[in-house]
């Protein structure tokens, strides 16, 4: 499997054809994003990470999705523009991509089905504010919400996934981050 998570054809932000081949032997957090979330302030927090620990050989790699309440509503081009502008991210951005349902990505495919469950201390409540926000709540192994993460090892192991609601300085996702980094 972790094999596969390499080849997966993907786009960058761009619009180039792109794999994740050029980040093998990194330790890699995929996040799907959105603009319009009321999440959408954890770039901040994502980019803080990814300059943290870039030079271990840490890439947080994000993917914009607007399965959630339409909050990526915008093109390739606009997200691109959006992050720049908006929250200083320098971290590789990917084309929007569908996360969940039957027209799944083919990446999300992988890591949903590797990790068919997310952790967080307060994810039920999360789950509940959702509900109370009107939100149609997908059942795991579904991504739940705008801003899932999903922690991938050096050989390309997805080993942990983060609810939305676990901000990207989590003690947490923090410990997990740097006890991959510490394998080599």
């Amino acid at each position: 499997m972790a094999n596969d998570l390499y080849n997966i054809s993907l786009h960058r932000i761009d619009g180039t054809p792109a794999t994740l081949e050029p980040y093998r032997g990194r330790v890699l957090l995929l996040v799907n994003t959105a603009s319009q979330c009321g999440l959408t302030p954890q770039y901040n927090a994502l980019e803080a990470l990814y300059q943290r620990f870039k030079e271990d050989g840490f890439f947080v790699l994000g993917f914009p999705s607007n399965d959630f309440s339409a909050q990526e509503p915008g093109t390739n081009e606009e997200i691109s523009r959006f992050c720049a502008t908006q929250f200083h991210v320098s971290f590789p951005m990917f084309a929007k991509i569908p996360v969940v349902g039957k027209n799944r990505h083919p990446l999300y495919n992988a890591l949903t089905a590797a990790r068919p469950t997310s952790v967080g201390d307060s994810k039920q409540k999360f789950i509940e504010g959702l509900v109370n926000f009107g939100a149609t709540i997908n059942p795991e192994p579904e991504v739940l919400w705008n801003f899932e993460k999903f922690l991938v090892s050096r050989h390309g192991e997805i080993v942990a996934r983060f609810s939305p609601n676990v901000e990207p300085d989590d003690p947490k996702l923090v410990k997990a981050i740097e006890t991959e980094l510490a394998k080599k």
